[in-house]
């Protein structure tokens, strides 16, 4: 442990009783009592460190009651606090007051936990919906998840602004396209929007109770599935956690091919969101070109990887199958025609005054509130915020081939798409570097699972932002709880805040440029 978490303990060990937590593996970890759960996240805040994660697990398995756990994070430092809640009384301080990043997942953990953040600001459910029936709470133990849920009936008390001239305009849930379905409530005064309040949850598929049913290949299969689109980054990440509490190490040449993987599935998703903002201001002739690019690049992955999206290529202790010489030929020159063409496109989509007046100024996020809000990935490197995983939590081969971050501060819809144009360019560099420099070996290390009670902490930098798991093992040896958090946990709420003083025709290109995931919200 370096010396400025060392004189983090110092401090919590001045105030209360602190204990360290070895039961997690790939960040420090320390207990401290329930009533200080707050004053210690205040003391990282002073510190400068953000919060990542917060969640709770059910632990009346190893004969306790609940934990809460919340998850820092600043540069390369990464500190897990926990605090352990008796059954009868599960309740906790809210970090509200300290980290607004806290609203929505204290939320979640009351309405799938069950547990009480004191002194929260808003009551309402998270993710569960008001048809759900009082006193059932999914993650618990004591839930059933192979019993339909019945169904009650109830209301949500939606966010109102009164006065002369203002309406509202309900989207959703169900939209135009074949997008998932989630619900957007404006406020506006004639074409200004003056207040956004999302909800969620319409697709609350009970994944992370699932993981607790299946063994650790089967749960690797299901974390590929989390978020269809970031199958990659989802899977290494589930991977990583469980590696480190195991103590498996991938080796080099694994190491390589799934950072190969994540780079492709990086440029595949940021061709796929350049080309939809350009569809969002009826630039079609680009839209069309940049899906183009974007096919040729699944139709390599599919001849190479064997599958589109990748998905079932990384597995426990590596990958599931390695390349052949010819299939990085094949890359190489995918990767040459890919990078002649872009740049060909980059230069129609910056020589546009039309696509300027477009983009320029709208949907600004701008950095304090990215910043206070937690934000990450492309969203966060657009409001100067110049976080990635691959820098703060290098994992193999990454320590080695950093890649060059690109940040802007406008905090705008060009920003945001401005910072994909750069990370395709870069993801494009780095892939190659990363086939020249292929160690030979085997791509899948021998692997056994964790011990009962461990739990293991991975950061993955996926193409949306940064991707965090804890994998927590339970007597017997399966698991006891996986706790996923997308980067839209952080992110969605951020798209609200950037709509505000735009017109209503602009909301879906600033909500295209922010293109987060229902699926690997709402699990």
């Amino acid at each position: 442990m370096n010396g400025k978490l060392n004189d983090i303990l110092k401090q919590l060990l001045e105030r209360c009783a602190v204990s360290m937590d070895a039961s997690v593996c790939g960040a420090a970890a320390c207990e401290v009592p329930s009533g200080f759960f707050s004053d210690a996240g205040k003391i990282l805040k002073a510190a400068g460190f953000r919060l990542a994660a917060e969640w709770a697990s059910d632990e009346t398995l190893f004969g306790r009651g609940f934990g809460v756990y919340a998850a820092y994070i600043e540069g390369r430092d990464h500190i897990v606090i926990k605090s352990l809640l008796p059954p009868d009384d599960p309740a906790f301080p809210t970090l509200t007051r300290h980290f607004p990043a806290a609203y929505r997942m204290e939320r979640q953990i009351a309405s799938l936990m069950g547990l009480k953040p004191d002194g929260h600001p808003d009551p309402r459910p998270w993710i569960r919906h008001e048809d759900w029936p009082e006193g059932v709470f999914p993650l618990r133990k004591s839930f059933d998840g192979t019993k339909p849920l019945g169904r009650v009936e109830g209301t949500y008390r939606w966010v109102s602004a009164e006065g002369e001239g203002v309406f509202e305009i309900p989207v959703g849930p169900v939209h135009a396209g074949i997008i998932e379905p989630g619900h957007f409530r404006f406020q506006a005064v004639g074409e200004d929007i003056i207040n956004l309040e999302e909800k969620l949850g319409y697709v609350h598929k009970g994944i992370e109770k699932r993981f607790e049913a299946l063994g650790w290949e089967e749960a690797a299969r299901l974390a590929a599935r989390v978020s269809g689109d970031s199958t990659v980054a989802h899977a290494i990440a589930f991977c990583m956690a469980v590696e480190a509490a195991s103590g498996c190490v991938p080796p080099p040449r694994a190491g390589h091919l799934r950072a190969i993987m994540l780079e492709r599935e990086r440029i595949t998703n940021h061709l796929g969101d350049i080309g939809a903002i350009c569809n969002d201001i009826a630039f079609t002739f680009l839209h069309c070109q940049f899906a183009t690019l974007r096919e040729r690049v699944l139709r390599t992955n599919r001849k190479v990887f064997g599958h589109r999206l990748m998905m079932d290529g990384i597995a426990l202790g590596g990958v599931a199958a390695d390349l052949s010489d010819d299939a990085f030929v094949a890359i190489i020159d995918d990767l040459h025609v890919l990078s002649i063409e872009f740049e060909r496109l980059v230069r129609i989509y910056e020589d546009n005054p039309s696509v300027e007046d477009r983009i320029y100024g709208a949907g600004v996020l701008e950095p304090d509130a990215a910043k206070a809000l937690g934000v990450v990935g492309f969203t966060a490197r657009a409001s100067g915020q110049r976080l990635d995983a691959r820098i703060e939590n290098p994992f193999p081969p990454y320590d080695k081939f950093p890649p060059t971050v690109p940040a802007l501060s406008s905090g705008d819809v060009h920003a945001r798409a401005w910072v994909r144009v750069e990370e395709v360019r870069e993801s494009s560099r780095l892939i190659r570097e990363l086939i020249r420099e292929m160690p030979e070996g085997s791509v899948r290390a021998g692997w056994s699972g964790p011990l009962s009670g461990l739990s293991g902490f991975s950061v993955v930098e996926g193409w949306r932002g940064e991707i965090i798991y804890w994998v927590q093992c339970a007597p017997g040896g399966g698991i006891n709880r996986c706790m996923v958090r997308d980067p839209s946990t952080m992110n969605w709420v951020a798209l609200e805040q950037a709509v505000k003083g735009n017109i209503v025709p602009d909301f879906p290109l600033c909500n295209k440029s922010f293109n987060q995931s229902y699926s690997g919200h709402d699990l």
